[in-house]
C-alpha cells in the first residue's frame, strides 16, 4: 500500500534542532524505528505536515548503566538489546522479552520507547517498564521531567507525553537484591502476531516478587495483591494457589478476534504457575536457560 499523504522531512541532529521544529509545526509526527508510524501513513490514518526523523541524534542510540540503572536510548532497538554486554549481564530477562518481539526485520528496526509511545494494550515493554519500577526520560523546551511508569500508561493509545516534548530514553533501576526473572508470551504463532496475555515475573533474593501482565487490561498491570500476598512466604501449594486465583482480581481480559476473555483468563494462571517455577529456579542457579518457552 502506497502512503499517498504529502509530508516534509526533517533529520534533525541535536535536541535544539527537534524543538525548533516542533515550534514551527503543530501538525508533526516522529520517526524512530517507524513500524507503527509507517504503517499509519500508509492507511491514512496519521496525516502529519512534517515527519521528524530521529534517527540522526547520537545521544539516543545508546545503552548504558549508570547510578544503578540500566539506561535505554529512545533510539535503541530491541535487536540493540539482545546484542548488549551490559543487558546480557544485568538484565538476561529483558534479552528474553526482545527475542519475541515480532520477527528480526521489525526488532531490527523497532525501539522500546516507541513500544510505550505506542501504548497499546498488547505491547511487549509495558510489563517491562512496570516490573522494573522503570521511569521515562522526557525533556521538552523548559526542561525535563521523570515519569514514574506507573504514571506513564493512562489508556489505550494514551501516555503521559505532552505535545512538545521528547522521551529521551528510559530508566531501569537494577534491583538492590540478586534477581531472576521469566517472560511468559501467549500468542496465536510465531511471527509478527500480537500477543494475547504477557507476563513478567521477577523472584529477588530477599523473598519478594515483582509481577505484571500485558493485553489483558485496558493498560499493562502490576500484579500488587499478588505481590503482597507472596512477599515473605514459603511457596507452599496452598499460597500458590490462592496467588493463581488472586488474578482474577488482577487482570480485566476482553473478547477479540485473537482470544476469548476465558481463554485470557485461564492461561493468565497457566503462564503465572509455570513463569514462578521458573523465575525461582533461576535465581537458585538453576531452571531453564533464558529464551526457553514455556508454552
Amino acid at each position: 500500500m502506497p502512503i499517498v499523504h504529502q509530508f516534509d522531512y526533517a533529520k534533525p541532529r541535536t535536541l535544539e534542532e527537534v524543538f525548533n521544529l516542533f515550534a514551527r509545526h503543530k501538525n508533526y509526527a516522529l520517526l524512530a524505528g517507524g513500524t507503527d508510524l509507517v504503517n499509519m501513513l500508509k492507511e491514512n490514518v496519521a496525516k502529519p505536515d512534517v515527519v521528524i526523523d530521529l534517527k540522526g541524534l547520537e545521544l539516543l542510540n545508546t545503552i548504558s548503566f549508570e547510578n544503578g540503572a540500566l539506561i535505554i536510548g529512545a533510539g535503541v532497538t530491541f535487536s540493540d538489546l539482545i546484542e548488549s554486554k551490559i543487558v546480557q549481564d544485568k538484565f538476561p530477562v529483558i534479552v528474553e522479552i526482545a527475542k519475541t518481539v515480532a520477527s528480526i526485520g521489525v526488532r531490527n528496526r523497532a525501539t522500546v520507547v516507541g513500544n510505550i509511545c505506542s501504548s497499546v494494550p498488547c505491547m511487549d515493554s509495558g510489563p517491562l517498564m512496570l516490573a522494573y519500577d522503570a521511569n521515562v526520560i522526557v525533556e521538552g523546551p523548559g526542561g525535563g521531567r521523570i515519569i514514574p511508569a506507573e504514571k506513564w500508561f493512562i489508556a489505550p493509545r494514551k501516555n503521559s507525553l505532552q505535545r512538545g516534548e521528547l522521551i529521551t530514553g528510559v530508566s531501569l533501576p537494577l534491583p538492590r537484591h540478586k534477581h531472576a526473572g521469566c517472560w511468559v508470551k501467549l500468542g496465536r504463532y510465531d511471527g509478527e502476531d500480537l500477543v494475547q496475555v504477557s507476563l513478567l515475573l521477577l523472584a529477588l533474593m530477599d523473598g519478594t516478587f515483582r509481577i505484571s501482565f500485558g493485553a489483558v487490561a485496558p493498560v499493562p498491570v502490576r500484579a500488587k495483591k499478588i505481590e503482597q500476598l507472596l512477599n515473605g512466604q514459603n511457596l507452599e501449594p496452598a499460597i500458590i494457589k490462592k496467588a493463581t486465583m488472586l488474578i482474577e482480581q488482577e487482570i480485566k481480559p476482553i473478547t477479540d478476534v485473537r482470544a476469548s476473555k476465558e481463554y485470557r483468563m485461564h492461561m493468565a494462571k497457566v503462564m503465572f504457575t509455570r513463569g514462578l517455577q521458573a523465575a525461582l529456579s533461576r535465581l537458585n542457579g538453576g531452571g531453564p536457560e533464558y529464551g526457553t518457552r514455556l508454552l
